[in-house]
Protein backbone atom coordinates (compact mmCIF):
# COMPACT_ATOMS: atom_id res chain seq x y z
CA UNK A 1 0.00 0.00 0.00
CA UNK A 2 1.41 3.06 -0.74
CA UNK A 3 1.46 6.22 1.78
CA UNK A 4 -0.28 8.71 -0.06
CA UNK A 5 -3.50 10.95 -0.24
CA UNK A 6 -4.91 12.81 -3.05
CA UNK A 7 -5.85 16.05 -2.85
CA UNK A 8 -8.06 17.26 -5.73
CA UNK A 9 -5.41 16.13 -8.85
CA UNK A 10 -2.39 16.38 -6.51
CA UNK A 11 -1.30 13.40 -4.14
CA UNK A 12 0.74 14.75 -0.71
CA UNK A 13 2.70 12.42 1.54
CA UNK A 14 0.77 12.37 5.23
CA UNK A 15 4.24 13.25 6.26
CA UNK A 16 3.81 16.57 4.49
CA UNK A 17 0.24 16.94 5.67
CA UNK A 18 2.10 16.92 9.29
CA UNK A 19 4.39 19.39 8.80
CA UNK A 20 1.75 21.77 7.09
CA UNK A 21 -0.34 20.99 10.17
CA UNK A 22 2.91 22.09 12.52
CA UNK A 23 3.62 24.86 10.16
CA UNK A 24 -0.17 26.10 10.74
CA UNK A 25 -0.01 25.74 14.38
CA UNK A 26 3.09 27.70 14.83
CA UNK A 27 1.94 30.37 12.50
CA UNK A 28 -1.20 30.45 14.68
CA UNK A 29 1.02 30.64 17.55
CA UNK A 30 3.54 33.60 16.65
CA UNK A 31 0.22 35.43 16.34
CA UNK A 32 -0.91 35.04 19.29
CA UNK A 33 2.66 35.50 20.73
CA UNK A 34 2.87 39.02 19.21
CA UNK A 35 -0.61 39.92 20.21
CA UNK A 36 0.39 39.51 23.80
CA UNK A 37 3.76 40.78 23.20
CA UNK A 38 1.97 44.06 22.09
CA UNK A 39 -0.94 43.98 24.66
CA UNK A 40 2.80 43.89 27.02
CA UNK A 41 3.79 47.00 25.29
CA UNK A 42 4.04 50.15 28.03
CA UNK A 43 0.98 52.32 27.73
CA UNK A 44 1.84 55.41 25.99
CA UNK A 45 -0.15 59.02 25.84
CA UNK A 46 0.70 60.20 22.47
CA UNK A 47 -1.14 63.25 22.06
CA UNK A 48 -2.97 65.79 23.82
CA UNK A 49 -5.82 68.44 22.93
CA UNK A 50 -7.70 70.67 25.08
CA UNK A 51 -9.89 73.00 23.80
CA UNK A 52 -13.26 75.22 24.86
CA UNK A 53 -14.35 78.08 26.76
CA UNK A 54 -15.91 78.96 30.43
CA UNK A 55 -19.27 76.52 29.94
CA UNK A 56 -17.75 73.31 28.46
CA UNK A 57 -14.12 71.85 27.29
CA UNK A 58 -13.14 68.34 25.33
CA UNK A 59 -10.02 66.98 26.55
CA UNK A 60 -8.53 64.24 23.95
CA UNK A 61 -5.78 62.17 25.12
CA UNK A 62 -4.39 59.54 22.42
CA UNK A 63 -3.07 56.37 23.20
CA UNK A 64 -1.04 53.41 21.73
CA UNK A 65 -3.48 50.83 23.48
CA UNK A 66 -7.16 50.81 25.12
CA UNK A 67 -6.77 52.99 28.57
CA UNK A 68 -9.08 51.79 31.36
CA UNK A 69 -9.98 54.63 33.28
CA UNK A 70 -12.11 55.71 36.46
CA UNK A 71 -13.15 59.19 37.01
CA UNK A 72 -13.73 60.90 40.71
CA UNK A 73 -14.37 64.60 41.53
CA UNK A 74 -13.05 66.40 44.50
CA UNK A 75 -14.05 70.06 45.92
CA UNK A 76 -11.88 73.03 47.53
CA UNK A 77 -10.53 73.29 45.32
CA UNK A 78 -12.90 71.61 42.38
CA UNK A 79 -10.76 69.17 40.58
CA UNK A 80 -12.07 66.04 38.10
CA UNK A 81 -9.68 62.95 39.09
CA UNK A 82 -9.41 60.56 36.06
CA UNK A 83 -7.04 57.54 37.73
CA UNK A 84 -5.90 54.79 35.26
CA UNK A 85 -4.52 51.39 36.91
CA UNK A 86 -1.46 50.90 34.81
CA UNK A 87 1.95 53.18 34.24
CA UNK A 88 1.41 55.22 31.10
CA UNK A 89 4.98 57.07 29.19
CA UNK A 90 3.52 60.87 28.22
CA UNK A 91 5.12 61.47 25.63
CA UNK A 92 3.72 64.76 23.60
CA UNK A 93 4.91 68.01 24.68
CA UNK A 94 3.92 69.16 28.22
CA UNK A 95 2.90 72.62 26.24
CA UNK A 96 0.21 70.83 24.91
CA UNK A 97 -1.48 70.18 27.56
CA UNK A 98 -1.93 73.97 28.99
CA UNK A 99 -4.36 74.68 31.22
CA UNK A 100 -7.45 76.21 28.89
CA UNK A 101 -11.38 76.57 28.86
CA UNK A 102 -12.79 75.47 31.89
CA UNK A 103 -9.40 74.34 33.11
CA UNK A 104 -7.00 76.34 35.43
CA UNK A 105 -4.93 73.87 36.01
CA UNK A 106 -4.15 70.57 34.81
CA UNK A 107 -1.57 67.75 36.11
CA UNK A 108 -0.66 64.16 34.83
CA UNK A 109 2.09 62.18 36.04
CA UNK A 110 2.74 58.38 38.54
CA UNK A 111 0.85 58.33 41.71
CA UNK A 112 3.05 54.96 42.23
CA UNK A 113 3.85 51.77 40.51
CA UNK A 114 0.94 51.30 38.27
CA UNK A 115 -1.31 54.04 38.89
CA UNK A 116 -1.27 56.98 36.62
CA UNK A 117 -3.49 60.44 37.36
CA UNK A 118 -4.78 62.87 35.61
CA UNK A 119 -6.11 66.00 37.29
CA UNK A 120 -8.42 68.75 35.80
CA UNK A 121 -8.91 71.94 38.32
CA UNK A 122 -11.41 74.21 37.74
CA UNK A 123 -12.54 77.20 39.83
CA UNK A 124 -15.69 76.84 38.42
CA UNK A 125 -17.59 73.19 39.85
CA UNK A 126 -17.57 70.99 36.76
CA UNK A 127 -18.05 67.36 36.20
CA UNK A 128 -17.79 65.49 32.63
CA UNK A 129 -20.45 65.37 31.24
CA UNK A 130 -19.45 62.08 29.04
CA UNK A 131 -16.24 60.20 28.93
CA UNK A 132 -14.77 57.24 27.00
CA UNK A 133 -12.57 55.54 24.64
CA UNK A 134 -12.74 55.86 21.10
CA UNK A 135 -10.64 53.38 18.01
CA UNK A 136 -9.79 54.87 15.30
CA UNK A 137 -8.30 53.50 11.96
CA UNK A 138 -4.57 53.31 12.85
CA UNK A 139 -5.38 51.15 15.84
CA UNK A 140 -4.86 53.53 18.64
CA UNK A 141 -7.23 54.79 20.38
CA UNK A 142 -8.53 58.50 21.98
CA UNK A 143 -9.53 59.12 25.70
CA UNK A 144 -12.35 61.73 25.11
CA UNK A 145 -13.68 63.60 28.19
CA UNK A 146 -16.10 66.26 28.15
CA UNK A 147 -15.91 68.96 30.72
CA UNK A 148 -18.83 71.01 31.57
CA UNK A 149 -19.78 73.53 34.18
CA UNK A 150 -22.26 72.54 36.52
CA UNK A 151 -23.28 73.55 40.09
CA UNK A 152 -22.17 73.36 43.81
CA UNK A 153 -24.83 70.93 44.78
CA UNK A 154 -24.05 69.03 41.93
CA UNK A 155 -20.72 68.72 42.21
CA UNK A 156 -21.04 67.91 46.01
CA UNK A 157 -23.90 64.79 44.66
CA UNK A 158 -20.88 63.55 43.02
CA UNK A 159 -18.15 63.92 45.37
CA UNK A 160 -19.98 62.18 47.82
CA UNK A 161 -21.65 59.28 45.90
CA UNK A 162 -18.30 57.51 46.13
CA UNK A 163 -17.74 58.42 49.10
CA UNK A 164 -13.97 58.93 48.19
CA UNK A 165 -11.24 61.13 49.94
CA UNK A 166 -8.44 61.07 47.15
CA UNK A 167 -5.93 59.20 49.72
CA UNK A 168 -4.26 56.24 48.01
CA UNK A 169 -2.22 53.60 49.34
CA UNK A 170 1.52 53.74 49.25
CA UNK A 171 4.25 51.53 50.63
CA UNK A 172 6.30 53.75 53.61
CA UNK A 173 9.75 53.57 52.89
CA UNK A 174 9.81 52.82 49.20
CA UNK A 175 12.62 54.45 48.30
CA UNK A 176 14.64 51.01 50.05
CA UNK A 177 17.69 52.66 51.09
CA UNK A 178 17.11 51.61 54.72
CA UNK A 179 15.99 47.90 53.80
CA UNK A 180 17.63 44.54 55.25
CA UNK A 181 18.38 43.22 58.71
CA UNK A 182 18.86 45.72 61.43
CA UNK A 183 22.96 45.45 62.37
CA UNK A 184 24.49 46.86 65.89
CA UNK A 185 26.19 49.09 63.67
CA UNK A 186 22.41 50.10 62.15
CA UNK A 187 21.10 50.35 65.17
CA UNK A 188 22.91 52.97 66.74
CA UNK A 189 23.13 54.83 63.59
CA UNK A 190 22.05 58.72 63.24
CA UNK A 191 19.04 57.69 60.87
CA UNK A 192 18.64 60.47 58.30
CA UNK A 193 15.21 60.73 55.70
CA UNK A 194 16.46 61.84 52.57
CA UNK A 195 13.06 63.81 50.83
CA UNK A 196 13.54 64.33 46.95
CA UNK A 197 10.42 67.22 46.80
CA UNK A 198 7.64 66.62 44.09
CA UNK A 199 8.03 63.37 41.69
CA UNK A 200 5.10 61.80 39.82
CA UNK A 201 2.04 63.85 38.90
CA UNK A 202 4.02 67.02 41.07
CA UNK A 203 6.15 68.02 38.66
CA UNK A 204 7.01 71.07 41.28
CA UNK A 205 8.77 73.82 39.31
CA UNK A 206 9.53 74.25 36.02
CA UNK A 207 12.71 76.56 34.81
CA UNK A 208 11.40 79.34 32.33
CA UNK A 209 12.87 77.54 29.13
CA UNK A 210 10.64 74.37 30.25
CA UNK A 211 14.25 72.02 30.24
CA UNK A 212 14.73 71.60 33.83
CA UNK A 213 11.94 70.13 36.52
CA UNK A 214 12.25 70.27 40.56
CA UNK A 215 11.24 66.49 40.42
CA UNK A 216 13.93 65.52 38.82
CA UNK A 217 16.75 67.93 40.37
CA UNK A 218 15.65 67.61 43.59
CA UNK A 219 15.49 63.27 43.21
CA UNK A 220 18.85 63.74 41.64
CA UNK A 221 20.62 65.61 44.74
CA UNK A 222 18.37 63.29 46.97
CA UNK A 223 20.05 60.39 45.90
CA UNK A 224 24.17 62.08 46.25
CA UNK A 225 23.24 63.28 49.95
CA UNK A 226 22.25 59.73 50.84
CA UNK A 227 25.04 58.39 49.53
CA UNK A 228 27.00 60.63 50.74
CA UNK A 229 25.71 60.04 54.13
CA UNK A 230 26.25 56.40 53.92
CA UNK A 231 29.87 56.81 53.06
CA UNK A 232 30.21 58.35 56.00
CA UNK A 233 30.39 56.32 59.93
CA UNK A 234 28.15 56.86 62.06
CA UNK A 235 25.01 57.76 59.66
CA UNK A 236 22.29 55.77 58.23
CA UNK A 237 19.92 57.66 55.44
CA UNK A 238 17.30 56.75 53.04
CA UNK A 239 15.33 58.20 50.47
CA UNK A 240 11.58 58.58 50.83
CA UNK A 241 10.84 58.36 47.37
CA UNK A 242 13.82 56.76 44.71
CA UNK A 243 11.72 57.40 41.29
CA UNK A 244 9.20 59.52 39.90
CA UNK A 245 6.34 58.70 41.79
CA UNK A 246 3.86 60.67 43.73
CA UNK A 247 4.20 61.14 47.34
CA UNK A 248 1.30 63.03 49.63
CA UNK A 249 3.28 65.04 52.39
CA UNK A 250 1.60 63.53 55.11
CA UNK A 251 3.14 60.24 53.40
CA UNK A 252 6.77 61.77 53.74
CA UNK A 253 6.44 62.55 57.61
CA UNK A 254 4.85 59.63 57.89
CA UNK A 255 7.66 57.35 55.96
CA UNK A 256 10.27 59.33 58.17
CA UNK A 257 8.75 58.52 61.75
CA UNK A 258 8.49 55.01 60.31
CA UNK A 259 12.01 54.54 59.88
CA UNK A 260 12.81 55.64 63.02
CA UNK A 261 14.45 59.36 61.58
CA UNK A 262 16.65 61.49 63.85
CA UNK A 263 16.60 63.74 61.46
CA UNK A 264 14.53 65.11 58.26
CA UNK A 265 15.82 66.66 55.20
CA UNK A 266 13.43 67.85 52.15
CA UNK A 267 15.15 69.05 49.17
CA UNK A 268 13.47 71.57 46.72
CA UNK A 269 14.28 73.89 43.81
CA UNK A 270 12.16 76.73 43.26
CA UNK A 271 10.97 79.39 41.08
CA UNK A 272 10.29 82.98 41.89
CA UNK A 273 9.25 86.27 39.52
CA UNK A 274 12.60 87.89 40.02
CA UNK A 275 14.44 86.16 37.96
CA UNK A 276 17.55 87.56 39.77
CA UNK A 277 17.15 85.84 43.08
CA UNK A 278 19.67 83.10 43.73
CA UNK A 279 21.31 81.09 46.12
CA UNK A 280 20.20 78.59 48.50
CA UNK A 281 18.17 78.80 51.80
CA UNK A 282 17.67 76.90 55.06
CA UNK A 283 13.65 76.69 55.98
CA UNK A 284 12.64 75.33 59.78
CA UNK A 285 9.01 74.90 60.87
CA UNK A 286 6.81 78.17 62.08
CA UNK A 287 3.45 79.06 62.36
CA UNK A 288 4.23 82.14 61.28
CA UNK A 289 6.38 82.92 58.49
CA UNK A 290 9.46 84.86 58.71
CA UNK A 291 9.05 86.97 55.83
CA UNK A 292 6.71 87.14 52.55
CA UNK A 293 9.40 85.36 50.30
CA UNK A 294 9.22 82.57 52.50
CA UNK A 295 5.18 82.40 53.43
CA UNK A 296 4.96 82.43 49.42
CA UNK A 297 7.36 79.59 48.80
CA UNK A 298 5.15 77.70 51.75
CA UNK A 299 2.32 78.21 50.17
CA UNK A 300 3.15 77.15 47.09
CA UNK A 301 4.90 73.65 48.59
CA UNK A 302 1.76 72.71 50.66
CA UNK A 303 -0.73 72.65 47.82
CA UNK A 304 1.42 69.58 46.15
CA UNK A 305 -1.54 67.35 47.40
CA UNK A 306 -3.99 69.28 46.50
CA UNK A 307 -2.74 69.38 42.63
CA UNK A 308 -2.05 65.58 42.71
CA UNK A 309 -5.98 65.18 44.09
CA UNK A 310 -5.56 64.01 47.18
CA UNK A 311 -6.50 65.67 50.57
CA UNK A 312 -4.31 67.08 52.76
CA UNK A 313 -3.94 64.93 55.91
CA UNK A 314 -3.73 67.54 58.74
CA UNK A 315 -4.02 65.14 61.82
CA UNK A 316 -0.65 66.04 63.16
CA UNK A 317 -0.94 69.71 63.00
CA UNK A 318 -3.86 69.43 64.99
CA UNK A 319 -2.71 67.34 68.07
CA UNK A 320 -2.95 69.38 71.64
CA UNK A 321 -1.39 66.60 73.56
CA UNK A 322 0.96 68.62 76.33
CA UNK A 323 3.50 66.00 75.75
CA UNK A 324 3.50 66.25 72.36
CA UNK A 325 3.57 69.68 72.30
CA UNK A 326 6.45 70.16 74.75
CA UNK A 327 8.05 67.35 71.96
CA UNK A 328 6.92 69.54 69.01
CA UNK A 329 9.14 72.76 70.65
CA UNK A 330 12.11 70.67 71.45
CA UNK A 331 12.33 69.02 68.00
CA UNK A 332 11.60 72.52 66.84
CA UNK A 333 14.99 73.87 68.72
CA UNK A 334 16.93 71.19 67.82
CA UNK A 335 15.72 72.26 64.03
CA UNK A 336 16.89 75.40 64.15
CA UNK A 337 20.25 74.96 65.36
CA UNK A 338 21.12 72.50 62.77
CA UNK A 339 19.83 74.48 60.52
CA UNK A 340 22.37 77.24 61.49
CA UNK A 341 24.98 75.15 61.51
CA UNK A 342 24.28 74.04 57.40
CA UNK A 343 23.95 78.20 56.81
CA UNK A 344 27.57 78.46 58.62
CA UNK A 345 29.02 75.43 56.79
CA UNK A 346 27.31 77.37 53.18
CA UNK A 347 29.29 80.48 53.72
CA UNK A 348 32.13 81.52 51.74
CA UNK A 349 30.97 77.58 49.31
CA UNK A 350 28.09 78.47 48.22
CA UNK A 351 25.73 80.94 47.19
CA UNK A 352 23.22 81.88 49.75
CA UNK A 353 20.38 84.35 49.77
CA UNK A 354 19.87 87.01 51.92
CA UNK A 355 18.75 85.60 55.45
CA UNK A 356 19.45 82.47 54.06
CA UNK A 357 17.55 80.97 57.52
CA UNK A 358 13.98 80.99 57.42
CA UNK A 359 11.05 79.74 58.42
CA UNK A 360 7.36 79.52 57.47
CA UNK A 361 4.45 76.93 58.12
CA UNK A 362 5.68 74.05 55.56
CA UNK A 363 3.18 71.14 56.24
CA UNK A 364 6.74 68.57 55.70
CA UNK A 365 8.08 69.86 58.29
CA UNK A 366 4.98 69.43 60.92
CA UNK A 367 6.36 65.88 62.41
CA UNK A 368 6.31 66.41 66.13
CA UNK A 369 9.00 63.91 66.99
CA UNK A 370 11.65 64.57 64.00
CA UNK A 371 13.72 67.77 63.52
CA UNK A 372 13.23 68.72 59.96
CA UNK A 373 14.53 71.15 57.85
CA UNK A 374 13.77 72.54 53.95
CA UNK A 375 16.65 73.31 51.85
CA UNK A 376 15.79 75.20 48.97
CA UNK A 377 19.04 74.17 46.54
CA UNK A 378 18.46 77.40 44.44
CA UNK A 379 16.06 78.75 41.95
CA UNK A 380 14.99 77.54 38.36
CA UNK A 381 13.90 81.10 37.60
CA UNK A 382 17.59 82.13 37.52
CA UNK A 383 20.09 80.89 34.98
CA UNK A 384 23.11 80.51 37.02
CA UNK A 385 21.60 78.65 39.68
CA UNK A 386 20.04 76.52 37.22
CA UNK A 387 22.77 75.68 35.51
CA UNK A 388 24.32 74.83 38.78
CA UNK A 389 21.76 72.44 39.87
CA UNK A 390 22.27 70.08 36.91
CA UNK A 391 26.06 69.64 37.66
CA UNK A 392 27.17 66.47 39.27
CA UNK A 393 29.87 68.58 40.57
CA UNK A 394 28.10 70.73 42.46
CA UNK A 395 25.43 68.26 43.91
CA UNK A 396 28.49 66.51 45.33
CA UNK A 397 29.79 69.48 46.67
CA UNK A 398 26.74 70.77 48.22
CA UNK A 399 25.86 67.39 49.81
CA UNK A 400 29.40 67.09 51.58
CA UNK A 401 28.52 70.09 52.77
CA UNK A 402 25.29 69.40 54.56
CA UNK A 403 27.05 65.83 55.86
CA UNK A 404 29.70 68.17 57.29
CA UNK A 405 27.01 70.22 59.25
CA UNK A 406 24.86 67.43 60.12
CA UNK A 407 27.86 65.37 61.24
CA UNK A 408 29.16 68.57 63.89
CA UNK A 409 25.45 68.67 64.99
CA UNK A 410 25.49 65.07 65.55
CA UNK A 411 28.51 65.33 67.45
CA UNK A 412 27.23 68.90 69.58
CA UNK A 413 23.78 66.80 70.99
CA UNK A 414 26.20 63.38 71.77
CA UNK A 415 25.05 61.11 69.22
Amino acid sequence: MKHFLSVGAKRLNPFSLQAIVACVFCVGWLVAFHSQAQSADPLKATGFLIAGDANRTRVVIDFNQKPEFSVRYLQDPNRTIVDIPSDVSFEFPAENAAAAGLYTLVRYGAMSAGHTRIVLTSDAPSSLEFSKVEADSSGSFRLVLEGVKTTEEKLSALVHADDWDGVHTTQAGRGGRLGGPATQESTNAFVIAVDAGHGGIDTGAISRDGKTIEKDITLAFAQELADEFNARPGFKAFLTRSDDVFLSLSERVRIARQNGANLMISLHADTLRQSFIRGATVYTISEKASDRLAAELAQRENVSDEIAGVVPDDTAAEASDILIDLTRRETQAFSERLAKMIVATFEGQIRLINNPHRHAGFHVLRAPDVPSLLIELGFLSNKEDEKLLTEESYRKQVSGLIVDATDHYKALIGQ
